[in-house]
């Protein structure tokens, strides 16, 4: 197959793409213009100590020749030089170690400043996103690229300025020992730069498809662990290690491909510049035959020669990296410039006195070129209990998350005492809601803290009275800490039934407006069912509630069902009512009895 070739169109739009994200990574160099300040200061010292070593090492080779041709060796003139030379190296040396400890103090600094804009951006950051974003991608993001993106304004901050600093002292220098061995010296370097710059652009676009790599790994390997139980029940280990052996090949792959092209940009510098530095010694030996340089001088100036290549394949080797930095913070400004939850002119609402009447207005809602609600229309009285139930994919989740405002309506509207939902600050509408779902979620931590998780200022007391009405008190008081123990990640250490007595205690605590539960009692056994109906019974008292549920005998007490089939309300009524038109909802409660 015939290789293609990069279009040079394409090529200067990947190179200005490139020059912007660039641009915009060193504004977060800006808040640190004093620690910079210091670093090229110091920077500037020790490289002016390290360029005049040389030169003062010529006049001591100088003074040794001078002294066995004319047999009048002055060792005091020499012995000055060498203590000249310790001080000078000294001096250089903590320089740099000043230097180095200021560039990593502000590397840590950029790298906790841009996770922290991440983590910002990801809270304001609408469901959908995650939807569309897979988390391993994302922790890729958050941990691998800006680690990347810190070690490469490191390296520039610790090399490219002092590099030019060298670059330019050594040669005004050498300008004065040898025009022309200076101008030999100094035709080498389009030579190093096209070489380099030419591999290095080609380096990016793979370091780019690296970092993707990367991340469809970390998704695998956070997809296999969280699920290790039931990889193990379906027998699925040796395919998901042969789907982990795919992906860490193709990462191993790319990441050669690019390590590859980075790798050989400091060889082929050196293969060059040291051919230039065997012609400077052939044309030098030439120039001291002639009388026109002598032994010492040349001597600096070779020494000078190696410090000048020095710093040009450096500055090779920071553009390299900063390419790789290029192509990891391209990926976290698309993260940061993600399109945030639009929120639209706030409606003057006491969210303290919300009495919780829900009104939706032919409610549509798409997820992609796919209709899942379609024109829903349906009032819900402050206080009441309305059931949703429907075949699996007939809208019913969707349709609270609408409430929740996890996503917004294509067109339609929800009213909340009737005010649209989109004029309500979601924080305050959210702050009225208590969700109980299938899936239970449980952090690290005690029983203490996953109850009173996002209910501020809630007392111990206030935590156990909770927990009593969700009938977790007993097994609770039976743990070895009681409210104390530590649960384990996603509470493993504790059973599917207890695990969701738990987070029905959270949101009896949180004492809401509107509740909704989604399937809240499918992970319970019937005994413990049964007395959980009764706290519900008391938690929906004074509230709307919305409850989705496969068991039907859960909401034969419900003010009104919604029956859902295909997005759409084909019946609503009570539970008799809906029975007596022996339609749906028959068929559905028949299966079950």
């Amino acid at each position: 197959m015939a290789k293609r070739k990069v279009n040079p169109r394409d090529q200067r739009k990947l190179d200005r793409e490139s020059f912007k994200i660039l641009k915009r990574l060193f504004t977060y160099l800006s808040p640190f213009k004093l620690g910079i300040f210091f670093i090229i200061v110091f920077g500037l010292l020790g490289t002016v100590f390290e360029i005049l070593g040389p030169l003062l090492m010529g006049r001591a080779t100088n003074i040794i020749v001078a002294g066995f041709k004319e047999k009048n060796f002055i060792w005091e003139n020499f012995i000055k030089i060498i203590y000249i030379l310790i001080i000078l190296y000294g001096l250089s040396a903590l320089a740099e170690f000043l230097r180095l400890r200021i560039a990593n103090k502000v590397k840590v600094s950029i790298i906790y400043r841009m996770r922290a804009d991440v983590s910002k951006k990801l809270k304001d950051l609408p469901v959908a996103f995650y939807d569309k974003n897979p988390l391993g991608d994302l922790l890729s993001r958050m941990t691998n690229d800006i680690q990347t993106i810190g070690d490469s304004l490191n390296q520039v901050l610790n090399q490219v300025f002092n590099s030019l600093v060298v670059v330019l002292g050594i040669l005004i220098i050498m300008l004065r020992i040898s025009p022309l061995l200076t101008l030999i010296t100094v035709l080498i370097i389009p030579a190093t730069v096209l070489a380099s710059v030419s591999i290095i652009k080609k380096a990016q676009k793979l370091y780019s498809i690296q970092y993707k790599d990367l991340g469809d790994l970390n998704t695998h390997i956070e997809e296999i662990f969280s699920s290790n139980k039931l990889v193990k029940a379906y027998n699925y280990q040796d395919q998901a290690l042969k789907d982990f052996e795919e992906k860490n090949e193709r990462l191993r792959d790319s990441a050669a491909k690019s390590e590859f092209l980075s790798g050989i940009t400091m060889p082929i510098s050196f293969f060059i510049n040291n051919l230039g530095l065997v012609v400077t010694a052939m044309v030098g030996a030439f120039e001291i035959i002639k009388g026109n340089l002598d032994i010492g001088s040349f001597q600096s100036f070779y020494q000078y020669s190696r410090k000048f290549n020095r710093p040009i394949q450096l500055i090779t080797e920071m553009l390299s990296i900063l390419q790789s930095g290029i192509a990891a913070a391209e990926r976290v400004f698309e993260l940061l410039d993600g399109e945030e939850e639009v929120q639209k002119d706030l409606a003057n609402v006491n969210v303290n006195e919300l009495k919780a009447k829900l009104d939706f207005k032919d409610v549509r809602f798409s997820y992609g070129d796919k209709e899942v609600i379609k024109g829903i229309s349906f009032s819900a009285q402050a206080g009441s209990k309305i059931a949703i139930v429907g075949p699996t994919g007939s809208g019913k989740t969707t349709l609270v998350n609408l409430l929740m405002r996890f996503y917004d309506v294509d067109s339609g509207e929800i009213l909340l005492d009737g005010v649209n939902i989109e004029n309500i600050k979601r924080s305050d509408l959210r702050e009225n809601i208590s969700m109980v779902l299938q899936d239970t979620w449980l952090f690290q931590g005690s029983v203490l803290e996953n109850i009173s998780y996002g209910t501020k200022g809630a007392s111990r007391e206030d935590v156990i009275k909770a927990a009593k009405s969700a009938y977790a008190h007993d097994f609770i008081s039976k743990l070895p800490q009681g409210y104390d123990t530590i649960l384990e990640e996603n509470g493993s250490n504790i059973s599917e039934g207890q695990k969701q007595l738990i987070t029905i205690a959270r949101a009896l605590l949180k004492n809401p407006r509107i509740l909704i539960l989604d399937e809240a009692t499918s992970s319970i056994d019937t005994r413990t069912e049964k007395l959980i109906q009764k706290a519900m019974d008391q938690l929906v008292l004074g509230r709307t509630s919305f409850i989705i549920a496969h068991r039907l005998s859960t909401i034969i007490k419900a003010d009104m069902i919604l029956v859902l089939k295909d997005g759409k309300i084909i019946e609503k009524g009570r539970h008799q009512d809906l029975l007596d038109q022996n339609g749906f909802y028959k068929d559905l409660y028949s299966s079950q009895f």
